[in-house]
């Protein structure tokens, strides 16, 4: 019987552990900013600086105009700053009660007429799923941006929060109002139902 490398197993196993314990210590961090924050909103432009950029672009994903989602991500930051005493620490980055603003912001504006878009990376779409046997990129993400239209708009949330926002469960199902089981099935049907669908097409357009 072979053992095994015990050595290597507790230099990944202390890697693991100081991996979660920098997340917990960031964590810690912002709740005492946003404690420092609710009685000095000055405190607040690190956790602005912090997630600006990571809520600008999910709002640009679904918007696809950089105007729109300017004015969108401003209305975000400053409902955060004014319902900051009313904000409780879950043991989650301040972040994902944010992109629950953002999203929530985000529905607002396509209320009217306005159709929603999606703009994804086409780097991460790539990434997104092995196509069978496709091998050029650019048809694998022709591929895949024509079927996802056909998922719904929380099937599609999710992946993008999930792929393209780099958002775990916990995250993720705070977001969305889910619990965390919920996200998963969703995220695994729509991977499913993407590979279904790829099934279908005609060899010859793939």
């Amino acid at each position: 019987m072979t053992l095994p490398n015990l050595k290597s197993y507790y230099i990944k196993k202390a890697h693991s552990l100081s991996k979660r314990e920098n997340i917990d210590e960031e964590i810690l961090k912002e709740e005492q900013l946003i404690e420092a924050s609710k009685k000095d909103l000055g405190q607040f432009e690190y956790l602005y600086n912090k997630y600006y950029e990571s809520i600008f672009r999910y709002v640009y994903h679904r918007t696809g105009d950089e105007d729109e989602t300017a004015d969108i991500v401003s209305k975000v930051f400053i409902n955060a700053m004014n319902a900051l005493d009313k904000y409780e620490c879950r043991g989650l980055p301040f972040g994902a009660w944010l992109f629950r603003i953002a999203s929530n912001e985000t529905k607002k504006y396509f209320r009217g007429s306005k159709t929603m878009v999606l703009c994804i990376d086409e780097q991460k779409l790539a990434e997104l799923w092995n196509c069978g046997q496709v091998e050029d990129e650019s048809d694998k993400v022709r591929i895949i941006e024509k079927l996802i239209e056909h998922l719904n708009e929380e099937e599609i949330v999710i992946l993008q929060l999930k792929y393209f926002e780099d958002k775990n469960f916990k995250e993720i199902a705070l977001l969305l109002n889910k619990k965390e089981s919920a996200v998963k099935m969703k995220m695994y049907r729509a991977l499913n139902k993407l590979k279904s669908m790829y099934d279908k097409i005609d060899p010859l357009d793939k």
